[in-house]
């Protein structure tokens, strides 16, 4: 399952995504990882959930991210659900094709290995189609 928090800058999407995060870490019987790029969530996100800054492993592209993701799951099967703050921060602007191939590869991904995604992005859903927008949480 994939879950798309998008919205303008200011619009409290990060917010949203921590106490997301701390719901999950309650609730679900697994391992939480919340990716974003810096040092920004240190004291918002509590310590049961893997806090990942995405700069220090030099994350800056979608095939990145993938590889990443990918790695986590390889080394820890117990992961249940990944969140990424602010997608367009970490790897920078992509246009909707490609933010849909992405989801799309999560979504499959998510399936296979059973791990929620939770993806927050600071841009217009109206400047993004169905393929995008169907993800909205």
């Amino acid at each position: 399952m994939v879950r798309l928090i998008m919205g303008l800058k200011g619009t409290g999407k990060t917010k949203t995504l921590v106490e997301m995060v701390r719901k999950a870490v309650d609730e679900e019987h697994g391992d939480v990882i919340c990716i974003e790029k810096d040092k920004v969530l240190t004291y918002d996100i509590p310590y049961q959930a893997r806090l990942v800054h995405a700069a220090q492993y030099g994350i800056n592209s979608l095939e990145l991210m993938c590889g990443f993701i990918s790695g986590l799951a390889a080394g820890n099967f117990d992961i249940t659900h990944v969140f990424i703050d602010n997608l367009f921060k970490i790897i920078g602007n992509v246009d909707a094709e490609v933010l849909a191939g992405f989801l799309a590869w999560l979504e499959k991904f998510g399936d296979v290995e059973g791990i929620t995604f939770t993806v927050t992005v600071s841009a217009d859903p109206a400047e993004f189609g169905e393929a995008v927008t169907k993800y909205l949480a």
